[in-house]
C-alpha cells in the first residue's frame, strides 16, 4: 500500500519561472553551476548549490554554504520569487524532449513506505552524499528537489493523470537541452482522493533517480521525530517530495565512463590486457558519420584512447548472462577491465573514474581525453527498464552509475516546505 498526499507547495512566481528552474543539483559541478547562474539572481542554483555565491575556495560542504542556502531561500520567499499555494494540491508534470513525452504525478510519498521497502531501490548510496542532502534539508527546512519514481504502468492511473492535462498549465517552459517542462495543478479534492486511492492499491514504487535525496529525506524525518515530543505522523517531515511516472514512458540513456590513467601501463600494454576478455577492434567511422562508436547492443563497448576509437565485445565465459547483476554491461566492464586491469575496485569512491551522462554526447568523452584530464573513456549501451525492475524486485542493487534517466526533472519547479 502506497501512501500519497498533496502538499502546499512553494513554486516560482510565473514571471520568473523560466529563469528560476534549474538542472538538478547533482548533474553538474560547482563551477558549471556558477557559470550557468552568472547574471541570473533568480537561478535556483542559489538555493540548491549555494556555494556559487561564495568564494570558490570555500568547501562546498562547509556550514557557511548551507547557511547561505537558507539565506537565499528565505530571500526568495520574502521577495515572492517563490510563492506558496493556498491549499494542498497534486500536480501533473509533463516532460518533452525530442518527441519523447512522459507524464507523471507530483505528490508527497510517505517516508514509511521508503522505510518499509515499498519504495524500492536499485543502487547503494554514499554516506557523504546522504550527509550533504541531509544538512541541506535540515538547514532549509525544505526538500528542494523531487525524487524521480516510477510505478508499473496501470491504465486506470495513467488515464486519470493524463486527463488533468486538458486544463491550462501553471508553467510551460523550455530549459537546457531543449527539455520542455509543463506543470498542471490538481486542486479538486475528489480527483486527489481518487488518485491517492489508486496508488494505495500498488505494492511498490521504484526509485529511478534520487537515491541520496530519498535516504536523506528519511533520515531528516527520523531526526525530526526524535526532537518532536508531539509527533503525530502527519507532519510534513514524514513525507518525501516525488514525481511518479509509469515505467513504460521512461527512457534510460547511456552512462559513460572516463579514467584518469592506465595504472602505469602503456597504451599498447593496456590494449593487450583488454584483449584477454574482450575482442578489441579499431573502429573506423563511415564517411560523413560521427567518428565515435555507439554500442549497438549489450556486451559491446566503445573505447576512446589516444585519439582513436575501438570496439570492445565481451568474450563469452567471463560473465553470467543469467544473473541480473553480472549480466549488466556496467558490471561486465567493471569486473573484466576497470577492476582487474586498471585497479578501480570501488567506483563509488575511487577518484580515478568519472561518469558522464549520455545527454552530453560522446563528443564529451573525446573532449575529456583530448584535453588531457582523462586517459581513456568508454561508451556504454544503456541499461533497460526491465533490468532495473528485475534487480529492484530481487532486493539487489546495481553497480554505481548504471542508469542515466533523461529528461531530467527541473529543480525549483516545486519545493516541499516542511513548515507545519
Amino acid at each position: 500500500m502506497i501512501t500519497l498526499r498533496p502538499l502546499r507547495a512553494l513554486r516560482p512566481a510565473p514571471a520568473v519561472a523560466e529563469k528560476l528552474v534549474s538542472l538538478p543539483y547533482d548533474v553538474l559541478d560547482s563551477d558549471e553551476a556558477r557559470e550557468k547562474s552568472r547574471g541570473n539572481p533568480y537561478s535556483f542554483f542559489h538555493i540548491s548549490k549555494p556555494e556559487i555565491d561564495l568564494n570558490p575556495s570555500v568547501d562546498p560542504h562547509s556550514s557557511e554554504v548551507y547557511a547561505k542556502g537558507r539565506e537565499n531561500f528565505d530571500r526568495f520567499i520574502r521577495e515572492k520569487t517563490l510563492i506558496q499555494e493556498k491549499k494542498p494540491c497534486f500536480y501533473v508534470y509533463r516532460l518533452i524532449l525530442n518527441g519523447h513525452i512522459q507524464t507523471g504525478l507530483l505528490a508527497c510519498v510517505s517516508i514509511g513506505d521508503y522505510e518499509a521497502g515499498r519504495v524500492k531501490k536499485h543502487e547503494h548510496t554514499r554516506v557523504d552524499k546522504e550527509d550533504d542532502r541531509l544538512r541541506h534539508i535540515l538547514t532549509l527546512n525544505a526538500q528542494t528537489g523531487p525524487v524521480f519514481l516510477m510505478y508499473r504502468h496501470r491504465d486506470e492511473i495513467q488515464s486519470l493523470i493524463e486527463a488533468q492535462t486538458s486544463s491550462q498549465p501553471l508553467y510551460d517552459i523550455v530549459k537546457e537541452y531543449g527539455i520542455r517542462h509543463i506543470l498542471y495543478r490538481i486542486e479538486d479534492a475528489e480527483t486527489i482522493g481518487k488518485l491517492a486511492g489508486l496508488f494505495r492499491e500498488l505494492d511498490a514504487l521504484y526509485i529511478a533517480d534520487g537515491h541520496h535525496r530519498s535516504a536523506a529525506g528519511l533520515r531528516a524525518g527520523l531526526e525530526r521525530r526524535k526532537s518532536n515530543p508531539k509527533h503525530t505522523g502527519e507532519e510534513e517531515y514524514n513525507f518525501l517530495l516525488a514525481v511518479i511516472f509509469p515505467h513504460t514512458q521512461l527512457r534510460i540513456l547511456d552512462y559513460n565512463r572516463a579514467v584518469k590513467d592506465l595504472a602505469g601501463r602503456s597504451p599498447e600494454d593496456f590494449l593487450r590486457a583488454a584483449g584477454e576478455r574482450f575482442d578489441v577492434i579499431p573502429h573506423t567511422a563511415a564517411p560523413g558519420t560521427e567518428r565515435a562508436f555507439h554500442p549497438p547492443g549489450p556486451t559491446q563497448f566503445g573505447m576512446y584512447l589516444d585519439g582513436s576509437w575501438y570496439r570492445l565485445s565481451a568474450k563469452p565465459g567471463f560473465f553470467n548472462a543469467a544473473d541480473p547483476i553480472d549480466s549488466l554491461d556496467v558490471s561486465i566492464l567493471q569486473n573484466n577491465l576497470l577492476s582487474p586491469v586498471l585497479g578501480i575496485g570501488d567506483p563509488r569512491t575511487d577518484k580515478r573514474i568519472h561518469f558522464i551522462g549520455g545527454i552530453r554526447g560522446l563528443q564529451e568523452l573525446e573532449r575529456l581525453v583530448d584535453d588531457g584530464r582523462y586517459r581513456a573513456a568508454f561508451s556504454m549501451h544503456p541499461t533497460v527498464i526491465d533490468q532495473l525492475l528485475a534487480v529492484a524486485d530481487a532486493d539487489r542493487v546495481m553497480p554505481p552509475k548504471s542508469t542515466w534517466f533523461e529528461p531530467k526533472l527541473g529543480s525549483g519547479l516545486i519545493v516541499h516546505w516542511l513548515e507545519d
